[in-house]
C-alpha cells in the first residue's frame, strides 16, 4: 500500500531506508528498530513485506548485485579487443562506485547472503549466470593466446582487486582517486591478465 505522504509503497521505503542504514552503519550494526525508523514504517507494515532484517538485506544485496552485473556485462560486450575490455571494466567499476556509493559500499563491504539465507539462492544463481557470460567473452581471447587462463576468484582479484581497494579508500574519505590513477589501475589490470 502506498503512503499518502510520499506516494512510495512500504516495501520501497524499507529498501531505501536499508540502503542508507546498511551503507552507513553496516548490516550487523543496524537494528530492526533503526531500520523501521529510517523507513518510516510500522511494525505491521515491515512484517507485511519482510520477515527479518536479514530478509531485507538479502533482497537488497540481490538487487545491487544485479544492477552492477548488468552494467558490467553491458560494458564488456561493447569491446571486442581483450585490452579494451579489461581496461573498460576497471573504468566502469570506478565510475559505477562513484555514481552509486551507498550500493557500492554494501557490495564491497558486506558478505553476500549464503545459500541457506534469505536472498542466497538468487544471489548464487545470478553469480553463476554472470560468470558464464564473462567466461564466454574471455574464452576466445584465451584461446587466441591474449588472456591468461585464470580461475574466477583469481580473475576478480587481478582484474578489480586494486580498483576495489581504491574505492574503499575513497569511501572512507582517505583518498579521492584521480583520472591518472584510474588509468593506472586499468593498465595494471591489463598487465596482470594478459599473456606476457
Amino acid at each position: 500500500m502506498k503512503s499518502p505522504k510520499n506516494g512510495r509503497d512500504g516495501r520501497t521505503r524499507i529498501i531505501e531506508g536499508a540502503l542508507r542504514r546498511f551503507s552507513q552503519d553496516g548490516v550487523s550494526a543496524t537494528t530492526l528498530a533503526s531500520l523501521r525508523q529510517e523507513s518510516g514504517v510500522s511494525v505491521g507494515s515491515f512484517y507485511h513485506h519482510f520477515t527479518s532484517k536479514e530478509h531485507v538485506f538479502g533482497v537488497l544485496y540481490a538487487e545491487i548485485q544485479s544492477m552492477y552485473q548488468r552494467a558490467f556485462i553491458d560494458e564488456l560486450r561493447r569491446h571486442e579487443s581483450a585490452r579494451d575490455g579489461i581496461e573498460a571494466i576497471v573504468a566502469m567499476h570506478m565510475a559505477w562506485c562513484g555514481k552509486h556509493p551507498e550500493r557500492a559500499r554494501i557490495l564491497i563491504s558486506e558478505r553476500p547472503p549464503r545459500r541457506e539465507e534469505p536472498g542466497g539462492p538468487e544471489v548464487a544463481e545470478a553469480r553463476r549466470a554472470f560468470f558464464r557470460e564473462v567466461a564466454d567473452w574471455w574464452r576466445p581471447h584465451m584461446k587466441d593466446g591474449v588472456l591468461r587462463p585464470v580461475a574466477p576468484t583469481m580473475c576478480y582479484v587481478l582484474w578489480l582487486g586494486s580498483a576495489t581497494e581504491m574505492c574503499r579508500l575513497w569511501f572512507s574519505g582517505a583518498h579521492q582517486p584521480t583520472p591518472e590513477e584510474i588509468q593506472g589501475l586499468c593498465q595494471a589490470a591489463w598487465t596482470s591478465l594478459r599473456v606476457p
